[in-house]
């Protein structure tokens, strides 16, 4: 297993930041275009626990694949957890945590995650996967500060 966690924190109030990323329309404004996101199920303005969604995407050399995510547990205002149920990691677990802070919010992303394939998939981890995980992670980090400040 790896995971990645990210921290950041933003002049928005918790309500805003919840609308926000509750909202799985969002996604894509925060996704690099070059991993041509494109949802292919319809997208409620709200998530809630037992939702699907999927997507096409092209994490690696432009092959497209199917990503389905499923949202399993909601704590209004607190966090959201998605879960692949089908794509390209053998487990792929994504916590997001809300709390307010003085003069906004902070948000952690906290990603538990196993690439298939044993020693090959370890291997492809550390010469590419893991990095392109840190690039989407980086990418919106800074969209965020493009988009809230």
């Amino acid at each position: 297993m790896h995971q990645l966690v990210t921290v950041q924190t933003l002049p928005i109030s918790l309500d805003e930041a919840w609308a926000f990323f509750t909202n799985p329309k969002n996604l894509e404004q925060i996704t690099p275009r070059d991993m041509n996101l494109i949802p292919t199920s319809p997208l409620p303005v709200k998530t809630y626990p037992g939702m699907f969604i999927t997507y096409k995407v092209k994490p690696v050399l432009g092959i497209p694949m199917l990503w389905v995510t499923e949202i399993t547990h909601v704590r209004d205002r607190e966090f959201f957890v998605d879960e692949q149920r089908l794509g390209p990691y053998r487990i792929w677990h994504h916590q997001h945590h809300f709390r307010a802070v003085e003069g906004g919010v902070e948000m952690t992303d906290i990603v538990d995650y196993r690439i298939p394939l044993g020693p090959i998939g370890l291997l492809m981890n550390a010469l590419f996967i893991g990095k392109k995980l840190n690039y989407v992670f980086e990418y919106r980090r800074q969209r965020l500060v493009e988009l809230f400040g």
